[in-house]
C-alpha cells in the first residue's frame, strides 16, 4: 500500500472547493482510494470557535492546530486499514495555512504548545499546491458568497494569498497554480501537477539550471516568501545510468529525511522517485554511501517570486557563484527572474554542475 498525503491549500476564492471535484473524479479513476480532510478553520468559524469569541487569537489557533492534526492522524490510520493499493488524502488546507493568521511571535508560541516545530508540520505533507486567489488575476471572478467563513476584501485576499505562499515556502513539492487561464483549465492544470508528483503515469520532472553570481544571502533572508534549509546529501552505490541518494533537510535540529532515486530519460526529462525516511532508515543507508563522492553541504534559499518557485544552493567551496533550478510544468515555459538573481549562464543538463559531481572526490 502506498499512502500519499497532500495539500490544497491558496487563498480566498481559489477554487478549492471546486478542485476537491476535480480531484476525486481524476484520481478515483486512476484506482486511488481519495480521502479528503475538511477544512478545519470553516469548521470550527462556523460552529462558533473563532479568534473573536476564544480568549485570544493564540488560544483559537492552538485549538485549530490541534483539531487539524488529531483529524489527519484519524485519516491516516482509517488509510492503513483500506483495501486499496493506492490511497491519497487531501487536506483542505493544512497545519502551515494557519502561520498566514498569526504574528510571528504568536506562531512561536503556538510552536512551543503543540511541543513541534515549522518543519515538522510543514514537511509532514508529501506535496502541498497552492491555488491562487481570483483576486490576482480574475478579479471579475472575486466573491464571498459562496463560503459563509470568508469575509476578505479583493485587496486582502491578495495580501492572504501572499502570506498563504510565503508560510508554505520552503517545502520540497510547492506548485502554485495561477490564473493565467480560464478556470477550467486552471483545474486541469492542478490535476496535471498532482498527476505528475505522483507518477502517474510516471514521475517526469522537467527542471532547468542556471549559474548565478553569488547570491545577496542578506536580501534572500529579508524577503517573507523566502525560507533558508540546510541541506545534507549524502551519494549510495547505484546501478550504471541510476543515481541514488539520500537527503537530510531542515534547520535548527529539525530535519526530515528523503531517499530519491533518479534516471534520465532525455535532455531535460527524468524519471525521479523520492520517499520519505525514518531516521533510522536515513542512518542505515548511510552505510551503502558511495565512497568515491563526499557528502553535499549547502544551503539552499526557496523563493516564490510571480507564481513560480526557485530554489538557490549556495555551497561552502563557492564564494563568487551559486546554483538556482526551478521546476516547470512545460519544456518552453516562461521563466520570469527576480532581478537580484543575476545569470552567468544555463547548466541544465550540464553534468559538471550536477550535486553529483560536485561530490566527486578528486
Amino acid at each position: 500500500m502506498k499512502i500519499t498525503k497532500i495539500v490544497i491549500t491558496g487563498g480566498p476564492c481559489a477554487g478549492k472547493s471546486t478542485a476537491m471535484s476535480w480531484i476525486q473524479n481524476a484520481f478515483s479513476e486512476k484506482g486511488y482510494a481519495v480521502l479528503f480532510v475538511p477544512e478545519t478553520a470553516t469548521e470550527l468559524i462556523t460552529g462558533g470557535v473563532a479568534p473573536w469569541t476564544c480568549g485570544s487569537n493564540e488560544e483559537y489557533q492552538i485549538c485549530q492546530f490541534t483539531l487539524q492534526l488529531e483529524k489527519e492522524k484519524v485519516f491516516e490510520r482509517a488509510a492503513g486499514t483500506m483495501n486499496a493499493d493506492k490511497v491519497l488524502i487531501v487536506c483542505d488546507r493544512g497545519a502551515l495555512d494557519n502561520k498566514a493568521y498569526m504574528t510571528d511571535m504568536e506562531f512561536a508560541c503556538v510552536l512551543r504548545a503543540l511541543g513541534s516545530t515549522e518543519v515538522e508540520l510543514r514537511d509532514n505533507y508529501d506535496a502541498v499546491f497552492h491555488l491562487v486567489t481570483a483576486a490576482k488575476g480574475a478579479e471579475q471572478f472575486y466573491t464571498t458568497a459562496n463560503n459563509a467563513a470568508r469575509t476578505e476584501t479583493p485587496e486582502q485576499a491578495v495580501a492572504l494569498d501572499d502570506k498563504l505562499i510565503a508560510a508554505w515556502t520552503g517545502h520540497p513539492h510547492l506548485r502554485v497554480i495561477n490564473n493565467s487561464s480560464d478556470f477550467e483549465s486552471k483545474m486541469r492544470r492542478l490535476i496535471g501537477e498532482i498527476a505528475a508528483f505522483l507518477g502517474e503515469p510516471e514521475p517526469l520532472e522537467i527542471e532547468r539550471k542556471f549559474l548565478i553570481e553569488y547570491s545577496d544571502v542578506k536580501w534572500l533572508e529579508s524577503m517573507p516568501n523566502c525560507q533558508r534549509i540546510e541541506i545534507i546529501q549524502t551519494y549510495l552505490k547505484a546501478p550504471e545510468g541510476e543515481e541514488r541518494r539520500v537527503r537530510q533537510r531542515g534547520i535548527d535540529g529539525s530535519y526530515v529525511y528523503y531517499q530519491t532515486t533518479k534516471r534520465r530519460i532525455s535532455g531535460l526529462k527524468r524519471v525521479e522517485v523520492e520517499r520519505r525516511l525514518s531516521q533510522s532508515e536515513y542512518l542505515r543507508l548511510l552505510m551503502e554511501a558511495d565512497t568515491s563522492r563526499r557528502q553535499i553541504r549547502k544551503t539552499r534559499y526557496c523563493l516564490t517570486y510571480e507564481n513560480q518557485y526557485f530554489e538557490i544552493d549556495v555551497f561552502p567551496f563557492w564564494n563568487d557563484k551559486a546554483i538556482v533550478e526551478i521546476e516547470l510544468s512545460e519544456e518552453d515555459q516562461e521563466i520570469r527572474f527576480p532581478e537580484k538573481l543575476r545569470r552567468i549562464g544555463e547548466v541544465t543538463g550540464d553534468e559538471a554542475y550536477t550535486n553529483a559531481a560536485l561530490a566527486k572526490i578528486r
